[in-house]
């Protein structure tokens, strides 16, 4: 395919700029960010406040009037779950901001480790889901893989980092993260080189199809499951091609994650700051960004028939202290 080079002409004015490259080296775990496109920095959290939010979270997931026992693997079924996405994330009923998941986006490595990235402690976090994966349930088919970058190819430069924060063990028949190492090197010269500029969408979300994979494979960059254990920090440039890795048969792990992304406070227009602020006023999730792309997920759940979920919440069960600090990272606060 002829290469189209990148010019103010075919990009969209305001999308397109480049935000921010790393520049290292450093001489710290941003060289591994940088060129490998993930990094999981050990210990972020102490082990022992992780089991803490993982409980808190495995409580929430348990409160909703069920007959669902975590020890009993044969009462895990969808009638007995609130309603999980088709790669097990929750972001209905409030959870976003219930206080444990604040209680995490706050955690001082975690802010301190974008702080680092971005070179400021004036930071936006994103209302992002949690993550619960049964294993080896019977009822849920294991999601194939589902590779894909979370930056539109519009973009160019580094825009957005995305992170996990860890709260179970995630071993290697565990669930966890899968990446492309060094893609995030490579997904721009392939999107210029190998896709129609005309299909390319604003939206930050692109799928990689079975047969664009080969591309990446070619150039020896292949999946890789991140392995990690509680309170460790998983991070990764939103141009790295990552899915969620499902746990395989020999799994007995409680997969238990919090998806967090931070970005510069400058960052954000007004109008999306205006959006965030209802998003968090009204108990919205949102996207994986934090500054931009701000689109409130429905908070209504629905049964598998379609029908209303009676177990709909309209607040948190537990919502966090409104804090100044917690306000500026919600974006209702200025930092100014």
């Amino acid at each position: 395919m002829t290469t189209i080079p990148v010019t103010t002409e075919n990009l969209v004015p305001g999308l397109n700029q480049s935000r921010f490259r790393l520049t290292g080296p450093y001489g710290d775990w941003r060289d591994e960010l940088q060129s490998q496109g993930y990094v999981v920095i050990k210990n972020a959290i102490a082990p022992a406040r992780a089991k803490h939010y993982q409980q808190k979270a495995l409580d929430w997931l348990t409160s909703f009037d069920t007959e669902l026992d975590l020890n009993n693997p044969s009462t895990w079924t969808v009638d007995n779950l609130p309603f999980q996405s088709k790669v097990n994330t929750f972001n209905k009923y409030g959870v976003a901001h219930e206080k444990f998941m604040w209680d995490a986006r706050m955690e001082p490595a975690v802010l301190e480790a974008f702080s680092t990235i971005w070179d400021t402690d004036e930071l936006l976090v994103s209302f992002d889901a949690l993550n619960v994966t049964l294993p080896n349930r019977a009822d849920k088919p294991a999601q194939r893989p589902w590779p894909h970058v979370d930056q539109s190819p519009l973009r160019r430069g580094l825009h957005c980092v995305q992170g996990i924060i860890n709260l179970s063990h995630a071993g290697p028949e565990d669930g966890s993260l899968i990446v492309l190492p060094r893609s995030n090197t490579a997904t721009e010269h392939f999107f210029d080189t190998e896709t129609d500029p005309s299909t390319w969408e604003s939206k930050d979300i692109r799928f990689i199809s079975e047969s664009e994979m080969k591309w990446f494979e070619a150039r020896g960059m292949n999946p890789l499951k991140v392995m990690a254990e509680p309170g460790d920090l998983l991070l990764w440039d939103s141009r790295t091609v990552h899915w969620g890795g499902e746990p395989t048969a020999k799994s007995d792990t409680i997969r238990t994650v919090i998806y967090v992304s931070y970005s510069p406070a400058k960052w954000a227009r007004s109008e999306e700051l205006e959006r965030k602020r209802e998003a968090f006023e009204s108990f919205h999730a949102t996207t994986h960004w934090a500054h931009d792309n701000i689109v409130p997920r429905e908070k209504e759940a629905y049964l598998p028939d379609g029908s209303w979920d009676p177990r709909n919440r309209s607040e948190p069960l537990e919502k966090p202290e409104r804090s100044k600090k917690l306000l500026q990272l919600a974006g209702v606060e200025s930092y100014t």
